[in-house]
């Protein structure tokens, strides 16, 4: 970030000329993380609390370099525009969709331009080129959309100067209204794991997104998780369409949707208590169920058979686990140490899933960031 350059942040001066005198000379790169739904979720769509974290193991990255235009630079494999043949195309339409993270980053600087504009922070002239990548699987429910747009989000908050003027509860809905633009189903969860960084408790209670537009946030200390696995598909689900029946159903009213999903919400106040506690005896019960609740609303043909596997597979040999997101990952715990990971490790080898050790991402706030926090 200007001022306070880290891993995730990279600003170098651009040798390039023929720029607004008064615009920034600095090529910049951020990236943000895919996320872990660690307890909560989905509630965060329907005023509940979540608990979530920056999940290291993969991320996206977005890079700006001040031009003389504005254009934004296709991915070569996620924007592809050329293929070997009708055959070649069609397979990875089926496969990949139609879209690939140009939208994405077109979509935030229309975001981003007009909440400037409807607050009154100045924005200079200058041009740029916006370029992205990514390692994060596609359709596993780690967010990868949002990880674009938030990394490129945190480029144009540098390369305008304005982060000081952009609070940091605000920023993630800012991404949401981006991936709104294209019709994406989420809530807040995801972005503000994002924007922050690290270990975050999240309330989405109605007073408070009635009041002031977004929820409540509190980080939380990351060494208070225990060891967690991450376990995934080669060819996951469309993480998309799990929200869309229980959403109608809570919106018309559905008694048990509304019930059950409070209860998914108190999962995350008793979690918290259950990890400042360090009761992972605890912890781990309230994965488990916050998983049997979310089967008990959508219904194993909604989840998806791959999907309810993997989180059996993790069952089966003792361990705690539900889905990171809306399927297409699930996050493990194995209360019993090191001889029960090992038993995960060969289960989810057997059924032909990928297992690695999750890698939590500390907080990636600013000293500028945090300032904007307690001017509230």
């Amino acid at each position: 970030m200007v001022g306070e350059a880290n891993e995730d942040t990279q600003i170098e001066v651009s040798e390039e000329m023929g720029f607004d005198a008064n615009a920034s000379s600095a090529s910049i790169e951020h990236k943000a993380y895919a996320r872990v739904g660690l307890l909560g979720n989905p509630s965060d769509v329907y005023y509940g609390r979540t608990i979530s974290f920056s999940l290291g193991n993969f991320w996206a990255s977005v890079r700006l370099q001040p031009s003389e235009d504005l254009v934004f630079l296709p991915h070569p494999t996620h924007d592809l525009v050329q293929f070997r043949s009708l055959d070649h195309l069609v397979n990875r339409l089926h496969k990949e969709g139609y879209y690939g993270g140009v939208r994405l980053l077109m979509s935030i600087c229309k975001v981003f331009y007009n909440y400037c504009k409807e607050n009154n922070i100045d924005l200079h002239d200058g041009n740029f080129t916006l370029s992205y990548d990514t390692n994060i699987p596609r359709q596993a429910g780690l967010s990868g959309s949002s990880a674009i747009v938030a990394a490129a989000l945190g480029c144009l908050l540098d390369f305008y100067k304005v982060r000081h003027l952009v609070k940091v509860e605000v920023r993630p809905n800012l991404v949401l209204n981006a991936e709104k633009e294209h019709g994406i189903v989420a809530g807040l969860q995801d972005r503000v794991a994002q924007v922050y960084g690290g270990l975050v408790y999240m309330d989405f209670s109605k007073e408070y997104m009635d009041n002031l537009g977004h929820g409540i946030y509190i980080p939380m200390d990351i060494s208070l998780l225990p060891p967690l696995y991450l376990i995934y598909a080669e060819n996951p689900s469309d993480s998309g369409k799990v929200h869309s029946t229980v959403q109608q159903r809570w919106l018309n009213g559905d008694e048990f949707i509304i019930k059950s999903m409070a209860e998914v919400a108190n999962l995350a106040s008793e979690g918290r208590t259950a990890l400042l506690e360090k009761d992972y005896s605890k912890f781990a019960y309230l994965m488990n169920h916050n998983f049997d609740l979310r089967r008990r609303m959508f219904g194993e043909d909604v989840l998806g058979a791959l999907n309810v596997e993997m989180v059996e597979v993790a069952r089966r040999v003792g361990a705690a686990s539900k889905f990171t997101g809306s399927g297409g990952a699930v996050v493990a715990f194995c209360p019993d140490g090191p001889s029960q990971v090992k038993l995960l490790e060969d289960a989810c080898q057997k059924a032909g899933f990928i297992i690695q050790p999750v890698e939590v991402k500390p907080t990636c706030l600013s000293d500028i960031d945090r300032k904007t926090v307690l001017s509230n």
